[in-house]
């Protein structure tokens, strides 16, 4: 069997797929003016392509399968946005704070994924748990942005709030 899709090409599907997510989110907020759409739209398309990845479970045909894979890094790049809306929403007085925040839920995600997928290979001897299981989360992301994010807006502070010791 070859090597038909190398690590960097996967890096360069995420990393075309992340420049042209901030592409077109920019110009749906220089249209719109809409924050939350412009944010919230190229996540939600970003993380349906990342749930293709499901579809491999069902092809056989290797570049097929290659293609699907291409399309859900290239949907994950394209969603990627969180940076965005950490620095639309976070107040200005807390801005660390709150980006260390995003990414210590960030890697605790890093670190619990390989632990979850390691189990459930070992419990089945099968991936296709494991790319059910990504394109799961993406799908609660989808939800989460959907259902229970609200209006993208910066979060003020009241004097009593931001001169608070923490």
């Amino acid at each position: 069997m070859t090597n038909v899709a190398p690590g960097p090409v996967w890096r360069g599907k995420v990393i075309i797929g992340g420049v042209l997510g901030g592409v077109l989110s920019d110009a749906l907020l220089r249209k719109t003016g809409s924050l939350t759409l412009s944010r919230k739209t190229p996540i939600v398309l970003g993380m349906l392509m990342s749930m293709s990845m499901i579809l491999c479970n069902y092809i056989d045909t290797q570049w097929l399968v290659v293609g699907i894979m291409a399309l859900a890094f290239f949907g994950k790049g394209f969603g990627a946005l969180g940076w965005a809306v950490v620095s639309d929403t976070s107040p200005k007085e807390i801005a660390g704070l709150s980006g260390a925040l995003f990414n210590t839920f960030g890697n605790i995600a890093s670190i619990t994924t390989p632990i979850v997928i390691g189990y459930i290979i070992q419990n089945t001897g099968s991936f296709n748990g494991a790319l059910v299981f990504v394109g799961a989360n993406a799908l609660v992301a989808i939800l989460s942005y959907l259902l229970i994010v609200g209006e993208i807006k910066r979060v003020e502070l009241t004097k009593a709030q931001s001169t608070r010791e923490f």
